[in-house]
């Protein structure tokens, strides 16, 4: 569970202060942050883990409920210590990673598994939409592809053969609205998590009627999408944080967004996030998007869109090896890793765990690694490894710049990447552009709290504060890119 949190400098000189909490793939985390966009934190965010449940069938859920917990206790422990440093809090920031679903029964609880972004098992389901409608146009419309890893598609898995299978459940939504529900009473959702359910036209930011109707359910199904603030905590909560009672709570928003406007990547700066997922994103000014052939397309905002490729074998990968593999201790194996050469390994790897990611085909869910000999050891294989998932990683910068143009540099950030320097060079060969280190621990966290004080207008514009942070810059080799190219080609 969630350790103590302290505060560093005194916050009446730093404020107003934004709480931002984070909903990630695999752990709940909160911040304090002023209003430079700077964490209020001594140390690490307020943290807790939490864990799917998977199967070979391609499960991927969880308890919603167990989750929604999990996050008011790190906020518990966040609040703790921004009372005892004397916090004077102005709102509170939410970012969740897109793509759940879950039933909510008319007592407001949730009367279904959360299934996760990587649950595969509507790909049939993915598959009979591809067949009933235009997918061009749908994507046109929505930004999304008919694809399992969206609630379009799982609805659609859930409802079974026959369309009448469907969960008893009074609406359908993510862990966010959960959340809110639980806090406030009230469900409704935000353009940006709207925008990634597949279900939502984006330039109308309205529920969109055809997928509705291929989804086998009505709007009254869906939360309201609406921006404003949350506010009026149930007298459970006031008394439990009286700091955030007045406050204005606003609605949850879809992490990579976040992450990009955190990391400053906008523009002709390119984002990458590698965690347990990696992808490549831009965030634009774009009121009425046009979306790009090959990327999907969601909302931060009404003003904002986050275009990009992702791939969904990131850090989960890196993690497996540390689990799986007779590895040295991380300092010789951060040695070893860097004193070999790309590719020096001989094998070849598909490093896949989970689904990919649209617009590629999601399934199935299984790795291989070919050309194992008698001399191959575990760091070789590791090595193999995430030379594959970084050449990924390059093949969806292609697919970006092939919409908008070279990067003129790729900012990264992540927690797999901070934690090993061996793989971060390898990432920077195999993308073949600069590559500047966010200085961001938390880049998801400061976006979600930036776009709250842009809101509140304690900042003008959360795009150029975010955009004027530095970072460590990291030239590729060009000898390392032309062997990875040939890699991306095979």
């Amino acid at each position: 569970m969630c350790g103590p949190m302290t505060l560093s400098v005194p916050p009446a000189r730093r404020g107003p202060c934004i709480l931002a909490l984070d909903v990630g793939s695999s752990s709940v985390r909160a911040q304090w942050v002023d209003a430079a966009g700077a964490p209020l934190t001594a140390g690490a965010a307020a943290r807790a883990e939490h864990a799917w449940r998977v199967s070979d069938g391609g499960a991927m859920e969880t308890d919603a409920e167990a989750l929604a917990d999990l996050c008011i206790r790190v906020i518990d422990t966040a609040v703790e210590a921004g009372r005892a440093a004397g916090v004077r809090p102005a709102a509170v920031a939410t970012a969740v990673f897109w793509h759940g679903l879950v039933g909510i029964g008319a007592d407001g609880r949730a009367a279904t598994p959360l299934y996760g972004w990587g649950d595969g098992r509507a790909r049939a389901a993915a598959e009979g939409l591809r067949a009933r409608l235009d997918e061009a146009a749908v994507h046109r419309r929505t930004g999304c592809f008919l694809h399992e890893v969206y609630p379009a598609a799982k609805l659609v898995w859930l409802a079974g053969p026959a369309g009448d299978s469907l969960p008893p459940a009074s609406a359908w939504a993510g862990i966010g609205e959960l959340l809110m529900l639980r806090l406030f009473g009230t469900l409704r959702t935000s353009l940006s998590m709207a925008s990634g359910t597949g279900l939502l036209d984006l330039r109308r930011g309205a529920w969109d009627g055809e997928m509705l109707h291929a989804a086998g359910i009505t709007v009254d199904a869906l939360p309201p999408v609406d921006d404003a603030p949350f506010r009026g905590l149930r007298a459970e909560f006031v008394a439990r944080w009286p700091e955030l009672a007045e406050v204005p709570w606003f609605p949850p928003l879809g992490d990579g967004a976040c992450a990009s406007l955190g990391m400053g990547a906008a523009g002709r700066r390119v984002g990458l996030t590698v965690g347990t997922s990696a992808a490549v994103r831009v965030l634009r000014d774009d009121a009425e998007p046009a979306v790009p052939d090959g990327l999907w397309c969601y909302r931060l905002d009404a003003r904002r869109t986050v275009c990009g490729r992702a791939v969904s074998n990131g850090g989960v990968g890196f993690e497996w090896l540390r689990r799986t593999l007779l590895l040295p201790a991380p300092d010789a194996l951060e040695a070893r890793l860097a004193a070999m050469r790309p590719g020096a390994h001989g094998l070849s790897v598909i490093p896949r765990l989970l689904p990919e990611r649209p617009p590629r085909d999601g399934g199935p869910e299984t790795a291989s690694i070919a050309g194992i000999t008698a001399a191959t050891g575990a760091v070789e294989i590791a090595r193999a490894w995430l030379e594959a998932a970084a050449v990924e990683m390059g093949r969806a910068l292609d697919a970006v710049e092939a919409a908008f143009g070279a990067a003129d540099e790729v900012v990264a950030g992540g927690g797999a990447l901070n934690a090993s320097p061996a793989w971060t060079r390898i990432v920077a060969d195999a993308l073949g552009r600069p590559m500047r280190l966010t200085p961001h621990d938390e880049p998801t966290l400061r976006g979600a709290a930036l776009l709250a004080l842009e809101r509140i207008g304690a900042i003008p514009d959360a795009v150029a504060l975010a955009a004027a942070d530095g970072g460590e810059r990291i030239a590729p080799d060009p000898v390392a890119h032309a062997v990875y190219r040939r890699m991306r080609s095979r």
